[in-house]
């Protein structure tokens, strides 16, 4: 007689993320009372410290869910092959933690930071270091480049938009590529 193999039930991090953001962004759309509950405001943050962790999954808008969500799905799935569960995790929350503790530092004190791109940098900032010749194709530019300038020119041109909180974002990075630098270091005693 013959079995079916039974398949170990793997949750992928990033699918676990992806539908938090959305049922978060259904809920902050449902109230938008929860954005200041659960959103970044650098002057509550000791009354609402929570909010450095909550803030990573609120969005501000549609745009912003799908801009993160896509970036999250093709860095997080890169580096996620290369690192694995854990250390996907610890570089996603430590980028998203030290950039929303350096926007508390840097910020508007009564401005409310919302989203994932810190953490979403540090991924991409691990993600370059590791693979330094991954070339990609970031919309609109037709042509291939390598991911660290697609990284760093996405730093760039996204500090200089307004509303965008460039704190969160350089304290993510930071995060990755130091992440990156470690991870790397590491792999090469493996070969």
């Amino acid at each position: 007689m013959r079995y079916r193999g039974y398949h170990k039930f793997n949750l992928n991090p990033i699918l676990i993320i992806i539908v938090a953001n959305l049922l978060v962004f259904v809920a902050t759309t449902i109230s938008s009372s929860l954005i200041y509950r659960l959103g970044l405001v650098p002057a509550f943050f000791l009354n609402q410290p929570w909010t450095v962790v909550t803030s990573i999954f609120v969005h501000g808008g549609l745009w912003h869910l799908i801009a993160n969500t896509l970036t999250l799905y093709f860095f997080g799935s890169s580096f996620y092959r290369l690192v694995g569960n854990t250390r996907f995790l610890i570089v996603y929350f430590t980028g998203g933690i030290l950039g929303n503790v350096l926007y508390i530092l840097l910020g508007e004190p009564l401005s409310v930071a919302v989203g994932a791109s810190g953490a979403i940098f540090a991924l991409g900032g691990a993600l370059a270091i590791m693979t330094p010749k991954l070339r990609v194709i970031i919309f609109p530019i037709p042509a291939p480049m390598p991911l660290w300038i697609a990284v760093i020119g996405g730093f760039v041109i996204l500090s200089f938009l307004p509303f965008v909180a460039w704190q969160v974002h350089l304290g993510g990075l930071v995060a990755g590529l130091i992440a990156g630098y470690f991870f790397k270091k590491k792999a090469r005693y493996y070969y």
